[in-house]
C-alpha cells in the first residue's frame, strides 16, 4: 500500500483506540462497538473483557517476516490462544483492549493489515495454499490474490456494501478454497485464463456460484472485481442483514438476470479503464537434493523441493509454536508458510534435510485423517456462537482414539458452532452445525448433521441435512460409524458407498 493509505490507516487506529476505551468503560454497548471494530479486524469475545484480532494474510501467505512478527507478538503480549482460519487468516485471541491498537500498528511494519478483517468489507482474499509449488497447477495464482487485496484495500473506505465479500483464486488442481461457492471464485484454466463463478456462499440459503465467464484474461481480473462490488452495491439487500449477501441476488434478479446485470457492469468497468494488471508469478530458483517420504510431506513441482503440512488439532496451535517454527526456518532460503483453508499450515520450498527439521518442529501435528478435522473457534470464545466446537471436536477425537478406530475409517469432519458456517460444514463429508433441541423440558446442546458434502474440483456439492443430534451423543455416533467401516475392512469412502443403507440406519439411531 502507498504511504498516504498507510498514514490514513494509522490515523484510524488512533480513533479505534478511543472506541476501545469507550467500550471498556461501558460508554458504548457491544453492538455499537462491533459496528466499528469489525472494520478494523477485531471483535469482542464472549467475555467482553477479551478481544480477538484477525490478521489478514492475502492468499494465506505467511512470510518469515510476518511469522517473526507473530512470534514476537505472542511473547510480548503473552498471547494464550490463536487460530488458523478457513479464510487463510490468523486470529489472536484473549487480548486486552489496550493491546489491540499497539498490535495493529506494529503489524503494518511486517506488511500485515487488519483493516477489513471483519464487518461489511471485502475479506481476506484466498488462494490455493500450495500455489507456485503444487504439481499439476495451471497457474501460480498468489500474485493475483495479492494484487486483488491491494486494490480492495485501496477502495474499502470509499464503498459501502450491504455485507462482506469473499474472493478466492484456485490454481486448477483442486478447489479447497471453494471458488465454486464464494462471492467470487476465479479458477485457473490450462491456457492461463480464469473461469469465474459469482454469488455463491454457505450458511443460510446456500448457493453454488453462477458461471459467468469461462475465460477471464488475467490482466482484467480487477475489472471483474469492481463489477461485482458495483453489482452488489446496486442490487444487494441493505434492509435485511440476513439476506445481505451476494447469493441472495440469484433470487432477486434471477440467475440469468444477475449474469446479464453483472456482465454489463464488467463492460462499464472496462470502458472506464485504469485497472489493467501486469503481474508475474514468482520464480523459485532454489535447488534441492536428496529425497524424503512422509505422510505430511508433499513433493513440489520443483525437483528436489518439498512442502510439510502442519495441522494443529482444531486449527489452534500452541502460540509458542510460532517462535519454534520461525527459529527452524529463518536460515532456510526461500522458505515460507501458508495458512490453508482446512486450518493447516504449509511450509513450502524445503529441501529433504530441511523438511526433516520442520517435521520435528511440528511433531504435534494431526496424525490421522480424522484428526485433520476442521472446527471454528466455538461459543466459548465467539460472541455469535451457539456451541463450543473445539470442545466437541476434542471429545470426538478422544472417543475415536479410545475405540481404536483405524486411520481412514472416518473422514475429516467439519464443525461450525452456529449457522455462520465458519468451518464450512455444508461442504464437509460429514458436517455439524450448532443447534438446540428440547430434552427433558429444557433446551439442550445439539447439532444439525450434514452428509456427503464435497469440495472436490468439478464435483462440488452441499451436504444433505440428516437431522439433529444431541451434543452428548455425537462422539458415540462417530465411533459407531467408524467401527462399521473398520469391521468391513474398508475406508470411509468405500464403506459409505457400498453400505449406504447401514450408514443411514446408524445415523437414524442418534437423531
Amino acid at each position: 500500500m502507498d504511504k498516504e493509505w498507510i498514514q490514513t490507516f494509522r490515523t484510524e487506529i488512533k480513533a479505534f483506540s478511543e472506541k476501545v476505551a469507550e467500550f471498556e468503560q461501558g460508554e458504548i454497548d457491544r453492538k455499537a462497538y462491533k459496528g466499528f471494530s469489525g472494520g478494523m479486524g477485531s471483535y469482542a469475545q464472549k467475555d467482553a473483557h477479551c478481544h480477538m484480532l484477525r490478521l489478514r494474510l492475502p492468499g494465506g501467505r505467511l512470510t518469515k517476516e510476518r511469522l517473526k512478527f507473530i512470534a514476537e507478538t505472542v511473547e510480548k503480549y503473552q498471547v494464550s490462544r490463536m487460530k488458523f482460519t478457513t479464510c487463510e487468516a490468523i486470529q489472536l485471541h484473549d487480548l486486552k483492549g489496550e493491546q489491540l491498537p499497539e498490535i495493529m500498528e506494529k503489524a503494518i511494519d511486517s506488511a500485515i493489515i487488519s483493516k477489513g478483517g471483519g464487518g461489511d468489507n471485502p475479506r481476506n482474499v484466498m488462494s490455493s495454499p500450495l500455489s507456485g509449488a503444487q504439481q499439476g497447477e495451471y497457474l501460480d495464482v498468489m500474485p493475483w490474490a495479492e494484487a486483488a487485496t491491494e486494490y480492495l484495500l485501496s477502495i474499502c473506505r470509499d464503498i459501502h456494501m450491504p455485507r462482506k465479500l469473499k474472493i478466492a483464486f484456485g490454481n486448477g488442481v483442486d478447489d479447497c478454497v471453494h471458488t465454486a461457492f464464494r462471492d467470487m471464485g476465479f479458477m485457473a484454466n490450462q491456457d492461463g485464463t480464469f473461469s469465474l463463478h459469482i454469488a455463491g456462499g454457505l450458511g443460510g440459503n446456500p448457493k453454488m456460484g453462477i458461471l459467468v465467464e469461462e475465460q477471464v484474461a488475467p490482466e482484467d481480473v480487477l475489472y471483474y472485481i469492481k463489477a461485482m462490488i458495483d453489482t452488489f452495491c446496486a442490487h444487494g439487500n441493505y434492509q435485511n442483514r440476513a439476506k445481505a449477501r451476494t447469493r441472495f441476488m440469484q433470487e432477486t434478479l434471477g440467475i440469468e438476470g444477475l449474469k446479464k446485470t453483472y456482465l454489463e457492469m464488467v463492460e462499464k468497468a472496462k470502458m472506464a479503464g485504469g485497472l489493467q494488471l501486469s503481474v508475474q508469478p514468482r520464480e523459485i530458483v532454489k535447488q534441492g537434493d536428496g529425497t524424503i517420504e512422509h505422510v505430511r510431506v508433499l513433493p513440489q513441482k520443483q525437483a528436489g523441493l518439498y512442502t510439510v503440512k502442519y495441522h494443529p488439532i482444531g486449527g489452534c496451535p500452541n502460540p509458542q509454536k510460532m517462535r519454534e517454527l520461525y527459529e527452524t526456518i529463518q536460515a532456510m532460503p526461500e522458505v515460507e508458510c501458508r495458512v490453508a483453508p482446512d486450518e493447516s499450515l504449509y511450509i513450502l520450498h524445503l529441501t529433504a534435510k530441511e523438511a526433516e527439521k520442520v517435521l520435528r518442529a511440528t511433531a504435534d501435528s494431526a496424525r490421522t485423517e480424522f484428526e485433520n478435522s476442521v472446527a471454528c473457534i466455538g461459543a466459548a470464545v465467539c460472541q455469535q456462537g451457539l456451541r463450543d466446537s473445539q470442545t466437541v471436536l476434542q471429545a470426538a477425537k478422544t472417543a475415536v482414539e479410545e475405540a481404536n478406530i483405524p486411520d481412514g475409517a472416518l473422514p475429516r469432519i467439519r464443525i461450525s458452532g452456529c449457522p455462520s458456517s465458519c468451518a464450512a460444514h455444508q461442504a464437509g463429508t460429514i458436517g455439524f452445525q450448532g443447534w438446540s433441541r428440547p430434552l427433558d423440558g429444557k433446551l439442550a446442546s445439539a447439532f444439525k448433521m450434514f452428509l456427503d458434502g464435497s469440495d472436490e474440483l468439478g464435483k462440488e456439492q452441499f451436504g444433505k441435512e440428516m437431522g439433529v443430534i444431541y451434543e452428548k451423543d455425537l462422539p458415540a455416533l462417530l465411533v459407531e460409524l467408524g467401527q462399521a467401516a473398520a469391521k468391513a475392512g474398508q475406508n470411509w469412502s468405500e464403506w459409505s458407498k457400498e453400505h449406504a443403507g447401514q450408514q443411514k440406519e446408524i445415523i437414524a439411531k442418534y437423531l
